[in-house]
């Protein structure tokens, strides 16, 4: 009897198995938490949202990412097996995209596929996950890449022992977002930078920033000759045609009372004398950009009142050139006119009258182009027609250019110093002939040491590094890395890691709120102001949630960033997860970082786990540290209150990847 029902009972084990057995494929779960080098992860595409294909060979389902990149599940013990196809994506056009992947369970590799290159055939993972309770799928850079480029998960799937939602292997972090700043004052009060630098006979716009109860009006006392205020919006405009430091009194009234600041124009060869504060496009529309969205950015960078703190240019990064090799009608047509100059494709009808329209809101416009023949998006570039583009850009009245090399790897012959200087200094002397202030940004992303010479070339500023995005990984990574660059940065001179990833971000149309907790935000806006680091939003700002506004609008941390002494914060203590960084400031205090960086600084791909931390740090600031002796002064920055007088040495509670921000003074 037994042998007669011996197969019907594996029988039914074997169904009720099938039943509790569970297969999730990747691109099936929450995308939004996997941190990403760049853009948006995408399921069943690749990153660029193209079919998945990988050394030819093409896959219906898998995720498509950008490397580094990485996705934290957690299994609890109840995965089975683990497959996928891993390589990079064939809509790479960089020859020299190297990465590589990693499976880490437990803490400990399981599996990692070597370097791979664009072309190379897929490589296979099949492991055995049955008792793993954490694993991360990792993507990074190898050692010998430079662009680390597009990386696809193919067909990448979990077989579970029993079934799970999907939503429960992903782990999210919490981003609660928490306020600190007070609200403004219905007083007048005038903020902004206190020095500001133009050329002589070149149009001057600045305006007067200023909080407090609307209406308000403006003066500002011995103006030099050739420049007037307008006293209902506090723009100053005109020319200055005499070399020279004049000091101005504004005055920004109500009526609630009366503000007075001085203000130093100082009439010369240099301008951007504080770091550039203001927007660009690429981080939350990247190539959806157009005419409408930019306006938009202006009108809301007034409403916002971001334009009361100083908040000023408006940037239109790539995609406003003509692209030929597309089908999209909006992009195509002859890229320059029978002169050579620039044509602007249909998203952008009059780029002089975009121009016109942000002036007249008090802000400035700001473009973008490269020294190649193409963009970085394959839009036409500036390569052999740099005279006629900067004669444009003056046309238009543009006041910013940020130029990126890209293409230009396939015009210079190696990366000595030599070829890596040339494209920008070619634009420098083209610039140089336009009778417009333009500020000029180097992007290479830290080749050669630009900031050893990016002054040489003739630069305002440039940037130190790749791309950042909305990660901790990317963001600490970039903003601590730039310990040991603040000799190179001056008035006129800055250091640029990249812009801000706060609010809503996404790389194109589809955004998503930062993948940043709070204090990770409250990081990243102290630690840029450190650096005196040009402050560039990269979220739309139609859409500034409260936390975010109450972020970007702390005139005290700005103040640290805009202060005329134009010092970079140094990193003076980096032990056991904690770091201090001191930016010396003009009156003589000191502005004073205190982070905690954490234990977990992901020296391997076994590090990458983010399940155990300790969740805060008591960090000590000794007053020998500052060149103080005695007692000192401990401001607050964030929360704008005295902490009081301390003797010899101050101890702060820091959470978990957050900071103290503090003003110190004798």
């Amino acid at each position: 009897m037994k042998q007669l029902f011996l197969p019907l009972i594996i029988s039914l084990f074997c169904v009720i198995s099938s039943s509790l057995s569970q297969t999730i494929w990747l691109d099936e779960l929450d995308l939004s938490a996997m941190e990403i080098g760049w853009g948006s992860p995408n399921a069943k595409k690749s990153v660029d949202g193209n079919p998945l294909s990988i050394g030819g060979q093409k896959f219906e389902r898998g995720v498509g990412t950008h490397a580094v990149s990485t996705l934290l599940l957690k299994l609890d013990g109840k995965g089975k097996h683990f497959s996928a196809f891993v390589g990079v994506d064939d809509e790479t056009e960089n020859e020299i995209a190297s990465i590589e992947f990693f499976v880490v369970g437990n803490k400990r590799v399981l599996w990692q596929s070597g370097v791979m290159k664009a072309k190379d055939s897929a490589k296979y993972i099949s492991l055995d996950i049955i008792g793993i309770k954490q694993i991360v799928l990792l993507v990074t850079g190898s050692d010998d890449g430079i662009n680390y480029d597009h990386a696809d998960w193919c067909d990448a799937k979990l077989e579970m022992t029993e079934p799970i939602s999907p939503t429960q292997l992903v782990e999210k972090r919490s981003v609660e977002p928490y306020i600190l700043t007070p609200q403004p004052s219905d007083m007048p009060k005038i903020n902004g930078a206190k020095v500001f630098g133009v050329r002589p006979g070149n149009p001057f716009l600045y305006t007067v920033a200023a909080t407090g109860k609307r209406p308000m009006t403006f003066d500002a006392i011995n103006l030099p000759n050739g420049l007037t205020i307008d006293k209902a919006n506090g723009q100053i405009t005109g020319t200055v045609n005499v070399k020279g430091e004049y000091k101005v009194t504004l005055i920004a009234q109500n009526e609630l009372g009366k503000s007075e600041r001085e203000l130093r124009i100082s009439v010369g060869e240099k301008i951007a004398l504080t770091p550039p504060m203001g927007w660009n496009s690429w981080n939350c529309w990247a190539c959806a950009v157009d005419d409408e969205k930019v306006r938009a950015s202006a009108d809301a960078m007034v409403s916002s009142g971001l334009v009361n703190h100083g908040w000023t240019y408006i940037n239109i990064d790539d995609c406003w050139e003509i692209k030929t090799e597309t089908d999209d009608a909006m992009l195509k047509g002859e890229p320059r006119d029978g002169r050579g100059f620039i044509n602007t494709n249909k998203k952008f009808p009059d780029m002089k009258s975009l121009s016109d329209y942000v002036h007249s809101k008090g802000l400035k416009l700001g473009i973008y182009s490269g020294p190649g023949p193409l963009t970085c998006a394959g839009f036409a570039a500036s390569y052999e027609y740099e005279l006629q583009d900067a004669q444009r850009y003056g046309e238009w009245g543009i006041d910013y250019l940020k130029y990126d090399w890209c293409s230009y790897s396939q015009i210079a012959k190696d990366r000595s110093l030599p070829e890596l200087k040339k494209p920008y200094a070619v634009m420098r002397n083209a610039l140089d002939k336009v009778p417009r202030d333009i500020v000029y940004s180097l992007c290479q992303y830290g080749m050669g040491d630009v900031w050893e010479w990016g002054e040489e070339v003739g630069g305002n500023l440039w940037r130190t590094t790749g791309d950042i995005t909305d990660t901790w990984s990317s963001m600490s990574k970039i903003g601590f890395g730039e310990a040991g660059h603040e000799p190179f940065a001056k008035p006129g001179s800055w250091n640029d890691p990249d812009m801000l990833v706060v609010g809503q971000v996404g790389w194109g149309p589809q955004l998503h709120p930062s993948r940043l907790t709070s204090d990770e935000q409250y990081t990243h806006i102290s630690l840029w102001s450190l650096l005196a680091s040009p402050l560039l939003i990269g979220c739309d700002l139609s859409r500034l949630d409260d936390f975010t506004l109450n972020l970007l609008t702390n005139d005290e941390v700005i103040e640290i960033n805009q202060d005329p002494l134009g010092k970079q914060a140094s990193r003076i203590f980096n032990q056991n997860g904690n770091q201090i960084w001191v930016k010396e400031l003009e009156d003589g205090s000191k502005a004073v970082g205190l982070f905690y960086v954490g234990d977990d600084e992901k020296k391997t791909p076994a590090d990458y786990f983010e399940w155990e931390r300790k969740s805060k740090a008591t960090i000590s600031l000794p007053a020998s540290s500052l060149g103080f002796n005695g007692r000192f002064t401990v401001r607050d920055v964030w929360r704008q209150i005295d902490l009081g007088m301390f003797e010899e040495q101050f101890d702060v509670e820091v959470p978990w990847h957050g900071v103290a921000l503090l003003r110190i003074s004798k």
